[in-house]
């Protein structure tokens, strides 16, 4: 059991398990079609960096995502992403840092854009590089930090966990 205090988490991420999944990543203009990132059977990251997040906190989120066993594989054994192998896909979610003050839910613990985006990029980068490794032919995709997206998925159940760090 844990005696550190939310008040001490540095980050959360939500992960969901998909049969597909696609990310508009770049809203419709008055000269381009939006633009949208797709996975098939794979995970659905959520990720919220918090104040107080560094590089070593992604270390750990990039451990903890990939390596978590929340995936049944063809036989029904639990394992992680990279012994599915699945897709992945990397969505920004500010909100999950937000907490209920009376009716209204407030930020204030959120990490600052700027820092929020190196984050999020070495995040990204780092399950680029660890999946691909492991397996050229899986897909890791990633939405756009800082921007509202829509967004949907097919998943087999509600099989959704949040760790926080």
């Amino acid at each position: 059991m844990s005696t550190e205090k939310s008040e001490d988490r540095k980050a959360r991420i939500v992960l969901q398990q998909c049969l597909s999944a696609r990310l508009q990543v770049q809203p419709k203009s008055d000269t381009e079609e939006a633009q949208f990132v797709e996975i098939g059977r794979g995970l659905i990251v959520y990720i919220c960096f918090l104040r107080g997040s560094t590089p070593d906190t992604v270390s750990k989120m990039v451990k903890a995502a990939l390596n978590t066993r929340l995936s049944a594989n063809d036989e029904g054994k639990l394992v992680s992403i990279l012994e599915l192998p699945g897709d992945v896909l990397i969505v920004p979610q500010a909100t999950l840092g937000g907490s209920l003050k009376g009716k209204l839910m407030q930020y204030h613990k959120n990490i600052d854009k700027e820092e929020g985006k190196k984050l999020y990029d070495e995040f990204v980068q780092s399950c680029n590089e660890i999946v691909k490794q492991n397996n050229p032919n899986v897909s890791v995709q990633s939405g756009t930090y800082g921007n509202r997206q829509v967004f949907r998925t097919d998943t087999n159940g509600p099989y959704t966990h949040m760790i926080e760090f």
